[in-house]
């Protein structure tokens, strides 16, 4: 990773008189984040997953200032959508079950956080649940897909993708063998007006078969607007959609055990870790603040501990 070490990263920063004598390891790292934007993109990059890497040891610290978005308990703090009834939720598609968050998999929707977030560290842990009380008889023996949206932004049932059923985000894919992809989600404004997202990946040049790229934080740069995916880095190359098709270098747990997924959202790029490994990242993001979004498509699937915490200074609120 070119040999960086926070002291060099703190060499390298132009603004590190930002620093404080009195920051945590941790908000030091944070504060360190706000400031990549001032080198050439390259030279993010490789800072930015550095940071990345630095910010998953120091955390700890900052578990004072964790948000429970999910209490274990009931809904608070979120709001349902479906496609086909709205805020209306009549077969309990979304509902707690042994102090976890339960998505039947029934229809097409999403649960949405009341507020909207910008530059923070989630933590999700998720598990799949019994398929076989579903009636989908499009998804039989398809691989089990749901999601995790970033940055949903606009009204509700704003998306292009699945004709209304969800918002215009940065999705953090959870879909077996593809989990830890970055899915772009195209979707309108409350005027009409297109919501464009974009990203930034470094990739090695090698393309799928529907030709987007897989992370590889040595590679080439290629942005991204509208619609598209970023693969995560070690995705097979064999991957289709098929029940509990693993891949050699598959992170994700097999079915039934629980996974964690972290996503560090700082200064418009968002690194995605699954299982303690680090699996993807994009810079340049658009959107760069909104709702998070728990995804229903077609697969039951069970929530917990989702946990966020807000990092200091985001660039609106930034000391002067």
């Amino acid at each position: 990773m070119s040999g960086l070490t926070p002291r060099h990263i703190t060499e390298l920063s132009p603004t590190s008189s930002a620093l404080r004598p009195d920051d945590s390891e941790s908000l030091r790292v944070a504060r360190l984040f706000l400031s990549v934007a001032e080198f050439p993109l390259r030279k993010q990059l490789i800072i930015l997953l550095t940071l990345s890497c630095l910010w998953w040891g120091s955390t700890s610290s900052l578990h004072s200032d964790e948000i429970e978005l999910f209490n274990g308990k009931n809904l608070k703090g979120w709001t349902s959508w479906l496609r086909n009834s709205q805020h209306e939720d009549p077969d309990k598609v979304f509902s707690v079950v042994n102090n976890t968050l339960r998505i039947s998999g029934a229809g097409y929707g999403y649960l949405a956080t009341k507020e909207t977030f910008e530059n923070y560290l989630l933590r999700v842990e998720f598990r799949w649940g019994n398929q076989e009380k579903l009636d989908r008889k499009d998804r039989t023996g398809k691989a089990l897909d749901s999601g995790l949206f970033l940055h949903a932004s606009g009204p509700h049932g704003n998306s292009h993708d699945g004709r209304g059923a969800y918002m215009a985000a940065i999705e953090c894919n959870i879909f077996q063998g593809a989990t830890g992809d970055f899915l772009l989600i195209r979707g309108d404004d409350a005027q009409g007006n297109l919501i464009v997202p974009r990203v930034t990946v470094a990739h090695s040049g090698e393309q799928d078969s529907d030709e987007f790229p897989s992370w590889d934080a040595n590679g080439h740069l290629r942005r991204l607007e509208t619609f598209g995916r970023v693969n995560w880095r070690n995705k097979s190359k064999d991957w289709k959609d098929q029940r509990d098709l693993r891949g050699p270098k598959d992170i994700e747990r097999p079915y039934g055990e629980w996974n964690q997924l972290e996503c560090l959202c700082i200064d418009r790029s968002i690194t995605l870790r699954l299982n303690g490994k680090v699996v993807n990242q994009v810079t340049e993001i658009y959107p760069y603040q909104g709702k998070i979004l728990l995804q229903c498509e077609g697969a039951e699937i069970f929530f917990r501990n989702i946990l966020l915490t807000p990092l200091s200074d985001p660039p609106n609120q930034r000391s002067q």
